[in-house]
């Protein structure tokens, strides 16, 4: 089996490859290629590998650019370390997706589901279906633009350029710019997390979803996690895990 690896952080991609070569130990690992541009010229002069394993997220754009092309069919497993809104769909239509930081076990899954559906990708009519959602992704998502939240008795609206932050206790709280806190009728935060734009808005952890324009600063302390100090009102720092530590400051610079 021929595995491509399209990934442009190089300590990911020596995970990776030796996840791979550990779960799949013939196959015929090329890569990693890091960016899009490389990546088409790789299949516009090469034949198609049995199975790509490709981070969304390249240094020079989104990898589902190189899978619009109709000359390259072939399956994929798809990393990211953006859970957003259109990776439903990606489940339903590629292999899988995994979060980062990769876990041994879903990378694993992963290769189990791929071998159980190999004869799927020999079906004209599913390849088409799966170039159809990569061109319905590069159409702009809409996303939400305000929120109704409880005030003691009262319905008001927060917009989301007034939202500084969400917080997860018992309840689902919506902080405003001011620092006030109002109650949401969510239930989860990846139920918000759906509806907005992931460049403004980071997870930072289980209990808080962070909008970019509040944040005033973060530190790193000497366990590698990243402390998170909000803008304008009173809140303990946040802590973002040292495993996401990475993906926060890519995400923040």
């Amino acid at each position: 089996m021929n595995i491509l690896l399209l990934e442009d952080e190089p300590l990911v991609a020596v995970s990776l490859v030796k996840m791979v070569k550990d779960i799949e130990p013939e196959a015929v690992l090329t890569g990693p290629v890091q960016t899009v541009k490389a990546a088409k010229e790789y299949f516009h002069s090469h034949p198609a590998p049995d199975l790509v394993l490709a981070d969304i997220q390249l240094c020079d754009g989104i990898s589902l650019d190189i899978f619009s092309d109709e000359s390259i069919q072939c399956p994929v497993i798809f990393t990211t370390a953006y859970n957003e809104y259109a990776i439903r769909a990606f489940k339903l239509n590629s292999i899988d997706y995994l979060l980062k930081p990769v876990d041994k076990k879903e990378l694993a899954a992963a290769f189990q589901k791929f071998h159980l559906l190999q004869s799927k990708f020999a079906n004209t009519q599913y390849l088409q279906e799966m170039k159809q959602l990569f061109a319905n992704f590069n159409h702009p998502q809409k996303y939400k633009e305000r929120f109704a939240v409880h005030a003691g008795r009262s319905v008001t609206l927060v917009p989301v350029e007034d939202t500084a932050c969400f917080l997860r206790e018992e309840l689902i709280y919506l902080f405003n710019h001011e620092g006030k806190k109002f109650i949401t009728d969510f239930r989860s935060l990846d139920e918000i997390e759906e509806l907005l734009d992931p460049a403004a808005f980071f997870r930072a952890n289980r209990q808080h979803l962070l909008h970019l324009p509040f944040i005033e600063s973060y530190r790193s302390d000497d366990t590698g996690k990243v402390m998170v100090k909000m803008r304008g009102f009173k809140m303990e720092e946040i802590v973002v895990s040292k495993e996401r530590a990475a993906e926060w400051r890519k995400w923040f610079e």
